[in-house]
């Protein structure tokens, strides 16, 4: 795993970040000179209209695309200064993914959808199932492990993948509308589950959602709007 350059410095820092796709007249300016500080600890919902640039930054945060100017750095390190398979490392030893659509292994039990992350990480076996089953632990499904995804409702199946998402312990946990395919109970279910990791155990959570009930989960809002940061606010009663 690569090593923080800085303890001190923040989890997450954009310095003057812009992506744009396209060349000359066919440009599209997905982020313009946008700068984002995120501390770890914190719990972030990003917000904006489609098109308003807030999937594009977290796809740079998720080291899933490159920023066209500006700097990126986690816990100190510049990204853009990173090979390949360090950046592949980076993603699979510091960054926990929650996806809109779950992403499970439909014919594969919870319990080994959990593992996966550390069957890439070649964790002994036992060690997979013991931080497995602690992580199903953490989401209220223990008793579900030998389960499949199609034996679970949608909460239970998204559920599911936050336990993946956090098995390996990941400096941030990045969730992109984790709730856009469950009805209003279940996602305050989900949300309240995100929001006691955050409280209870540090995790830091950066979460894109269009919704302003499961914004109000987080301590703090980001706004998007043509590829800028349009607001910032934090949470009265959320610090």
């Amino acid at each position: 795993m690569i090593e923080a350059a800085d303890a001190g410095a923040p989890l997450v820092r954009l310095e003057g970040v812009s992506r744009v796709y396209g060349a000359g007249d066919a440009a599209v300016w997905a982020l313009r000179n946008i700068d984002l500080t995120i501390e770890a600890g914190d719990f972030v919902a990003v917000m904006g209209p489609s098109g308003s640039g807030k999937s594009t930054a977290m796809n740079i945060i998720g080291c899933l695309d490159r920023p066209s100017a500006g700097v990126y750095r986690f816990q100190g390190i510049e990204v853009s200064g990173l090979s390949p398979n360090q950046r592949a490392l980076l993603r699979r030893h510091a960054l926990g993914f929650v996806f809109q659509g779950f992403n499970l292994l439909k014919r594969t039990n919870a319990l080994e959808n959990v593992e996966l992350p550390l069957v890439y990480q070649r964790a002994p076996a036992e060690a997979r199932h013991q931080r497995a089953r602690a992580a199903l632990e953490q989401v209220g499904l223990a008793h579900r492990e030998g389960h499949t995804a199609s034996e679970m409702s949608g909460g239970e199946q998204q559920r599911v993948a936050i336990a993946r998402a956090i098995v390996s312990s990941p400096s941030l946990l990045l969730a992109d509308e984790p709730t856009g395919n469950l009805d209003t109970k279940r996602s305050a279910e989900i949300m309240t589950l995100l929001a006691r990791l955050n409280a209870e155990q540090g995790i830091t959570i950066i979460m894109v959602t269009h919704e302003a009930e499961m914004a109000a989960f987080a301590r703090r809002i980001v706004s998007f709007r043509d590829g800028q940061v349009v607001g910032d606010q934090r949470q009265e009663g959320r610090r």
